[in-house]
């Protein structure tokens, strides 16, 4: 089965090509170009990641990630061409963070990592 990753930019061409490069990578991808709407996503269907845009219209993506953090450790990877706001996403439960421009092939990459990372057995002392 493939693995699903639900992709929220208020710009929805980058949203587009994002989504045809994880296409092409063998994932299954939604978008959203509305925070209200992802969280609404995410609570009625099953993702295995996310891939968010922090500067958006309405809900920011420090919103989104605020809220789905009161009912899911979904993985998500954050992105934006303000690198000052992550360290506040990694406060808040990003797991990566990701700047803007940032190129379709590394992109895959990252979120390929963020599912292998996932799927790790977690060692505890």
């Amino acid at each position: 089965m493939k693995q699903r990753v639900l992709i929220v930019d208020d710009e929805p061409q980058i949203g587009w090509i994002f989504a045809l490069k994880l296409r092409l990578s063998g994932y299954e991808v939604e978008c959203t170009t509305s925070g209200a709407e992802a969280l609404d996503l995410l609570r009625k269907h099953k993702f295995d990641a996310m891939l968010l845009d922090i500067l958006m219209p309405g809900m920011s993506g420090l919103d989104v990630l605020r809220e789905l953090r009161t009912f899911s450790q979904l993985p998500v990877a954050v992105f934006s061409a303000k690198l000052d706001l992550f360290p506040t996403a990694r406060s808040l439960g990003a797991d990566d963070c990701i700047s803007k421009p940032v190129h379709p092939d590394e992109l895959v990459e990252r979120i390929r990592a963020l599912l292998a990372d996932k799927e790790s057995p977690q060692v505890t002392r």
